[in-house]
Formats: C-alpha cells, sequence, structure tokens
C-alpha cells in the first residue's frame, strides 16, 4: 500500500497553523505516549506543563519576580495546555460561568469573537449575546457596556481577531467586566505570539483581565494539537476541577480526560527555542511582508484593510478567487465575502509573488 503524504503548505494562504520547529517535532515525538491528565503517573510530563504553562504566562504578561513570589503574589500563570483555542475559549466560559453565582449567566462577546463561543453556549447553557464592532473591526466599547447586566459571567475580547488581525480595547473591556461583577476573557490564541513584540494593550501586563487564550500550535510552532488556557490566579482552575477517584492524580481541570504530552512537550520545546529572539524575528519578518503583500494588491486596484496583525484583507470578486482556488491555492474568505492571507511561518515572499503572478494572469485572461 502506497503511504499516504502529508499536504506542504507551500500554497496553503488562510490557516493559522504551520510547520512545527524541528525542537517541538522532535519532542512531540518523544512524548507521544505520555499523559497529562494524570500528572501523578506521569510526572515528567506534568511538570513540562508547569513549564509550559509558565512560558505562555511570561509571554502573556504573567511574569512573577522573585520578590512577588515571597511576598506570596498569587499574580501568577495558572492553567494548562489544552487541545486548542476552542476548547481554552469553552473552558474560560466554564469556569466564570461556575464562579458567577447567577441565575441566568451570559457571555457578551463582539461578533469578530471566535465561533469557539457559539459551541460554548451551547454546550454550557449559557446565553451568548454578540454585539457590533466598530468601523475597524474592533468590539464597540460602548455596544459592549450596554449589553452587561447583573447576570453577566464573561465578557470577552479579542487580541488578533481570525478575520482582521484586530486586537480589541481589552483594558476598557476588562474595566466594564468587572463594573457589573463579571470577568474578562482575552482570546489571543492566534495573536498571542505576536502581540510582545507590539505596543498593544492585550494581556495580564495591561489591564486585570482573568483568563487568556495563547495557541502554542499557531504563530508558537508548536505540534497540533498545543493550546493553552491562562489565567492570573488559581481559582479560575479550581473552578473547573473534578474529582478522578480512580486515578492516582485525586483532581482534573482540562475538559478533556486523557491527552498525549506531544503537545506539552512540543510547545516547551518551541518557546525553548524561539523565546524571545526567535518569536521578534518572525513577527518583523511576517509584518513586513503582510504589509507588501497589501501594497502589492493597492497597486493592482484592489480593496484592502489596514494591516494590524499580519493578516491581509482584500476584496477579490468571487470569479478570480474560484480562479485563485482551482489553481491550488488555499484562500479563505471573511464573514463578508472578503478574501484573507495570513502571513504565517510558510508563507514567505516568494511564494507571494507567484501567487501575484497568477492573480495577474487570472485578471488578464478576464478570469
Amino acid at each position: 500500500m502506497q503511504r499516504a503524504a502529508p499536504q506542504e503548505f507551500d500554497r496553503v494562504l488562510s490557516s493559522m497553523c504551520t510547520e512545527p520547529h524541528p525542537a517541538a517535532r522532535e519532542a512531540a515525538e518523544r512524548f507521544l505516549a505520555t499523559n497529562p491528565g494524570d500528572p501523578a503517573t506521569y510526572a515528567e510530563i506534568a511538570a513540562l506543563e508547569t513549564r509550559a504553562v509558565a512560558g505562555l504566562g511570561r509571554l502573556a504578561g504573567l511574569d512573577v519576580t522573585p520578590s512577588d513570589a515571597a511576598a506570596g503574589s498569587d499574580r501568577a500563570p495558572h492553567g494548562y495546555v489544552t487541545s486548542g483555542g476552542t476548547e481554552a475559549n469553552i473552558q474560560a466560559v466554564r469556569s466564570a460561568r461556575n464562579r458567577r453565582d447567577v441565575a441566568e449567566p451570559n457571555v457578551v462577546a463582539p461578533e469578530s469573537a471566535h465561533f469557539s463561543f457559539t459551541k460554548a453556549a451551547d454546550v454550557l447553557g449559557v446565553e451568548l449575546r454578540t454585539v457590533p464592532t466598530d468601523d475597524d473591526h474592533r468590539a464597540d466599547v460602548e455596544a459592549v457596556a450596554a449589553a452587561v447586566d447583573e447576570q453577566t459571567a464573561l465578557v470577552v475580547g479579542v487580541a488578533g481577531t481570525t478575520e482582521y488581525g484586530r486586537v480589541d480595547p481589552i483594558p476598557e473591556l476588562a474595566s466594564i467586566a468587572h463594573d457589573a461583577g463579571a470577568y474578562c476573557h482575552v482570546d489571543a490564541a492566534w495573536g498571542g505570539f505576536l502581540l510582545p513584540f507590539t505596543d498593544h494593550e492585550w494581556s495580564f501586563a495591561h489591564a486585570p483581565i482573568d483568563s487568556l487564550t495563547i495557541d502554542p500550535h499557531k504563530c508558537g510552532r508548536a505540534v497540533i494539537p498545543a493550546g493553552g488556557l491562562l489565567f492570573g490566579e488559581r481559582a479560575g482552575v479550581d473552578a473547573l476541577a473534578v474529582d478522578t477517584p480512580y486515578l492516582e492524580s485525586t483532581s482534573q481541570a482540562s475538559l478533556t480526560g486523557t491527552r498525549s504530552g506531544a503537545g506539552v512537550a512540543s510547545a516547551v520545546a518551541a518557546m525553548d527555542a524561539l523565546w524571545p529572539d526567535g518569536y521578534r524575528r518572525e513577527y518583523e519578518r511576517a509584518d513586513r511582508l503582510a504589509r507588501w503583500l497589501a501594497g502589492e494588491l493597492r497597486a493592482r486596484g484592489y480593496d484592502v484593510a489596514d494591516v494590524e496583525l499580519p493578516i491581509v484583507v482584500a476584496d477579490l470578486d468571487a470569479s478570480t478567487f474560484e480562479a485563485l482556488r482551482d489553481r491550488d491555492w488555499r484562500l479563505s474568505r471573511t464573514g463578508s465575502g472578503l478574501a484573507r492571507v495570513v502571513a504565517m511561518p510558510h508563507v514567505t515572499r516568494e511564494v507571494l509573488r507567484a501567487f501575484l503572478s497568477d492573480l495577474d494572469e487570472i485578471g488578464n485572461s478576464g478570469g
């Protein structure tokens, strides 16, 4: 039987996943059969998960100095390596629901929030209130404030939206949430490994947010699956814990039970190899590349959204879009029908020159 080959990335332009770092791939293979869901039995992978959470916390502004530790500061990262942003977001909603003692809990999120919050609302039996974004595709603060009430358990902000790469006004959203007695969650699943090298206010270092999603298997260069969920206080994780009477470990906070240590080990290996200089170089490369592509598309007469994080969104007509897909360019559309290109590590200027060459041929041939 002929062995199937994995799809190559050379024409994948819309995915937020990429080739893992070689160190991450090797670490994943070594820890493939370990189970972080039973940390008392699998002590080595449990220790690596502690390192992974600490590393993610460092990226997300939850560094704890020796003086903080000596003073008993709880401003430290708590959480675990999830299967991805969907699990992390569902768990953030679940934790807030469990901690907020209200009869009919609701979650307030901008319309740009990931579809995982729709899943969370359905699974957890909470009301999801989506509010409009402003003209720049960021959460409308006034609309969020109007939607929040005494039953609100969680207010969601996005730091790196999947369609436009926008960063919501996180400090303002945290203030609205806390004034209402609710919690504030930031979804930085894609943006979390880029934003430390920008001047955006998005993390625990910039606002008193309660939880944050950040995915090593996206721009962090870990293998799939390797998401991340962080809380600023231990109580956030404790609200998720259930008893596990037949395991060596006595409780478990993750949504999944048995889970491979591959993602945990690969996340640690990738962060060890790339933080901070490797990630900074990749962010700067991707930012330059996205802005260059946006300029090339504008020069060809296409309407292109301003680039904030390295996603390029352009108005390609339907026939051009489908013609590019017919040439095996893996493109996707936003909810409003615009084409989007994500400048991930596997997307190079050479790749985009080939893409533009095909785009020019299609335009010259009339589709």
